[in-house]
């Protein structure tokens, strides 16, 4: 079960990113804002910035991820990437209600990431310097 448990956290990870996207979509019909535009309502900007800042996150947590597995452990890694990806939820919905919400989770999601990093990391420099 492990070794599945990475390949979860991606799909999770992907499902988030579409959660974001939706929700985008979702707000931009409800705040009659018109495609190509990214402001106009407070409501809207915060769901596209949900989007975009979740999209930047996402971008450095899948290669840590990776490294995590291929030279550290697929087990903490995976339970690193599924306390990303709470962290990131819990951004997202927080950020989506408010501004100010959005900070506990950004914080668990960055330990989440910090955690996949270092493990990589460690594993990588083991392979190359040590065996």
């Amino acid at each position: 079960m492990s070794q599945h448990l990475p390949a979860l956290v991606v799909l999770l990870a992907v499902a988030l990113q579409f959660g974001t996207a939706f929700a985008v979509g979702r707000a931009r019909v409800r705040c009659a804002i018109k495609a190509p535009a990214t402001n106009g309502h407070p409501d809207f900007e915060r769901a596209f910035r949900v989007q975009m800042n979740t999209l930047e996150s996402v971008l450095m947590f899948l290669p840590s991820l990776w490294l995590a597995v291929q030279y550290g452990s697929a087990l903490w890694a995976g339970v690193a990437g599924l306390v990303w990806v709470m962290g990131r939820t819990w951004y997202a919905l927080g950020y989506l209600k408010e501004a100010r919400k959005r900070e506990g989770g950004f914080l668990l999601g960055s330990i989440g990431w910090l955690v996949t990093l270092a493990i990589g990391v460690i594993g990588l420099a083991r392979a190359m310097f040590v065996g």
